[in-house]
């Protein structure tokens, strides 16, 4: 995650969480005071002119459902990242339908540091 450019990150300021029900009827906490790693990874690729087609992005966490629609309308066909997140059912299903191949390496749940 990172903070629009001369703004405090979570980690400083604190997390905003946001309550969110998902398609499914599950309830999450999602953060919404930064922009999330994936979105500013293809935010910068955009910036710098770096073509990102067909390409594989590596994260700390499954994406948030926002992120994989970022993600698949980037054009990233692979997703590597380390943990589970507690509200990616809904991204596990969005990247199947779109053929965005996903590998978790860890099969346990990422936890937020302070909420």
């Amino acid at each position: 995650m990172g903070a629009p450019a001369g703004l405090p990150h979570c980690d400083e300021a604190g997390h905003l969480m946001h309550t969110v029900q998902n398609p499914d009827g599950t309830v999450t906490q999602h953060c919404i005071r930064t922009s999330h790693a994936e979105a500013n990874a293809i935010a910068q690729a955009a910036r710098h002119g770096v073509s990102i087609l067909g390409g594989t992005l590596y994260c700390k966490m499954e994406p948030c459902l926002k992120c994989a629609q970022l993600i698949i309308n980037a054009g990233i066909t692979r997703v590597v990242c380390m943990k589970q997140y507690h509200g990616a059912a809904i991204t596990r299903e969005t990247f199947k339908q779109a053929g965005v191949e996903l590998e978790v390496l860890k099969k346990e749940l990422e936890k937020y540091a302070k909420m």
